[in-house]
């Protein structure tokens, strides 16, 4: 078994959640008393909010980056970024290592194209929406058309990632807001809904819509047991 590196803590609770699947994905394949292997690097995410909201990227890519580099010296086999916004910077950090970033939008990506979905909504935090890192990266690599709300409901989605469910607070009236705007997304052709915020998989799942949900967070970790085991 390979050791898997996870930089987390954008936010702990979704990090929480990786680790937790990982683990359970290995003991619903290899059985007994298997786990995984892993090291977790948890970052302080007050810090990166506040470098993400002012637009200093770069220095987000610093702390990352040595975050990613400690990840490495302990042995780690391939690493994980535990959030999809900060794949912005994976660029910045994959040449300051020598172990492979598994990028959280091809592992997506790849699910969409074997399920043939040609054209899938987006949730996210307003960076993943409105940015190309990570639209681009789905639709140039991939062929698949990718569709964003409108800038009213990324202005909801993003106040209640940040404001709610990275403080592990659940609130049913966000729920109902999260399914209207994704209803809309459905209005627009869209086939399925990517769940891009590895937070949002804690407040929608495919319980609450028949729309088909892809959950990045899941999605990621299945990706990590993939090459764990291969």
């Amino acid at each position: 078994m390979k050791t898997i590196g996870l930089l987390g803590g954008m936010s702990w609770e979704s990090t929480a959640l990786y680790y937790k699947q990982i683990n359970e994905e290995i003991k619903n394949r290899l059985g007994s008393l298997h786990s995984a292997k892993v090291i977790i690097y948890s970052v302080d995410f007050d810090e990166i909010e506040k470098l993400q909201h002012t637009e200093q990227w770069n220095k987000t890519a610093d702390i990352l980056t040595t975050a990613a580099q400690n990840i490495e010296k302990a042995s780690a086999d391939f690493l994980l970024i535990c959030t999809n916004t900060m794949h912005k910077v994976v660029p910045q950090i994959q040449i300051k290592i020598n172990i492979p970033i598994i990028h959280i939008a091809d592992a997506t990506a790849k699910v969409l194209q074997k399920d043939n979905i040609k054209k899938v909504g987006l949730l996210g935090t307003a960076f993943t929406m409105k940015e190309d890192f990570y639209k681009n990266r789905i639709s140039e690599n991939f062929g698949i058309e990718v569709l964003v709300p409108n800038e009213e409901d990324i202005k909801i989605i993003h106040k209640v990632i940040y404001e709610e469910l990275c403080l592990g607070i659940i609130k049913e009236e966000s729920r109902k807001k999260y399914l209207k705007i994704i209803g809309k997304l459905v209005s627009n052709g869209a086939e399925a809904i990517i769940l891009g915020c590895t937070e949002i998989c804690m407040l929608i799942s495919s319980n609450d819509t028949d729309v088909k949900l892809y959950d990045t967070t899941k999605i990621h970790a299945i990706e990590a047991v993939n090459l764990a085991l291969d």
